[in-house]
């Protein structure tokens, strides 16, 4: 493994649960019946064994943004052409899609990255270019980009994380993507790391009819079957039959579980990429929130095999990190009720039960 990645595998370290009982204990003396506020408490908790500190802040959010290419959409797994990879995120740059809304809604800023687009933008568009291929190779045919480019692909996401990190702090991190074809990869991964049938977990992405559906099960069947990629090896995996923006959010994943910054996933596609960082570091587990259940058929599956609840089910399928974007919203509540609500004590009310 590459010497960057393995550094920053090694830097992650297991959460503070016993400061996070410091906190349940703060929660249950505060002005409302114990365990009122439901999960609002758990993701303070959480967010207080992640930071290690009894009174953290959710004020810098940033929602990471990685962008690349599929091969494997000349199989026509998707209902729009490859091109619109490229028009959407001029649409990011622009402010103008649901993301955008979605994120100045919640005070977050909008890192866009181009880890794998088919074509160049311009320079100085608002966008930070970490290419490492003109999108990935198509997966029905061989392997998605070599190791090399996989490893890259991590190293991107973790550097684009530690710039961000380093010039303007951060607190709290949204996962968002934009590829067209990435549910295939997606479902390939899936499939592979949860040992489910590739029916199960394959859905209709942009909105596929049932014979366009019949033939993306039948292109991950293949995609499998041709790479053979090792359950036990999230690399080889990420390799054969991923995505180059889903390398750049295991590398977000793992460079935000070193510096202790909880990570919030959207949907279909960065839940793939978070089965990828826990086989690569099994404790990143616990710096994880999901917010929702996607509409996606294989987002349950993937959930539930990495052990997460999510906070809400809306029918939401758009990506982008607009699901994240709203979970961060719930997490900055609950650690508001956690830093700003009175104590018995301090709001004079009495604690005794008859």
């Amino acid at each position: 493994m590459n010497e960057k990645i393995a550094e920053i595998i090694q830097n992650i370290k297991p959460i503070n649960f016993e400061l996070m009982k410091r906190a349940q204990e703060k929660l249950d003396n505060l002005t409302k019946p114990q365990g009122s506020l439901g999960r609002l408490e758990d993701f303070a908790s959480q967010i207080v064994g992640i930071s290690g500190t009894l009174l953290p802040r959710i004020k810098r959010k940033v929602i990471f943004v990685m962008a690349g290419d599929h091969g494997v959409a000349q199989e026509r797994v998707s209902a729009f052409p490859q091109e619109v990879t490229f028009q959407m995120v001029y649409n990011f740059i622009r402010g103008g899609a649901g993301i955008n809304v979605l994120a100045r809604h919640i005070g977050a800023k909008i890192i866009v990255v181009d880890i794998g687009v088919a074509n160049d933008f311009p320079l100085d568009q608002g966008i930070i270019v970490k290419k490492i291929a003109y999108g990935t190779k198509n997966i029905a045919q061989g392997p998605a980009m070599s190791k090399e480019e996989a490893e890259r692909a991590i190293i991107a996401g973790i550097e684009v994380f530690e710039d961000e990190l380093n010039r303007n702090g951060i607190d709290i991190i949204g996962l968002g993507e934009m590829g067209i074809a990435n549910t295939t990869p997606s479902s390939a991964i899936v499939a592979c790391l949860t040992k489910s049938k590739v029916e199960e977990v394959t859905g209709r992405g942009t909105g596929i009819d049932e014979g366009q559906l019949k033939n993306k099960i039948r292109v991950i069947k293949q995609a499998i079957e041709v790479n053979h990629p090792d359950p036990e090896d999230g690399l080889d995996v990420l390799s054969k039959i991923g995505g180059l923006e889903i390398g750049g959010l295991v590398g977000c994943i793992l460079a935000a579980a070193s510096h202790r910054v909880p990570i919030v996933i959207d949907g279909f596609i960065s839940c793939a990429s978070a089965l990828i960082a826990i086989k690569l570091a099994p404790v990143v587990k616990d710096y994880i929130f999901a917010s929702h259940n996607s509409v996606e058929r294989g987002h349950k599956i993937a959930l539930e095999y990495l052990g997460k609840v999510p906070m809400f089910d809306l029918g939401m399928r758009l990506g982008e990190g607009t699901g994240a974007t709203l979970g961060i919203s719930f997490i900055e509540a609950g650690v508001k009720i956690l830093n700003e609500m009175a104590t018995f004590e301090e709001a004079g009310v009495d604690n005794k039960r008859p």
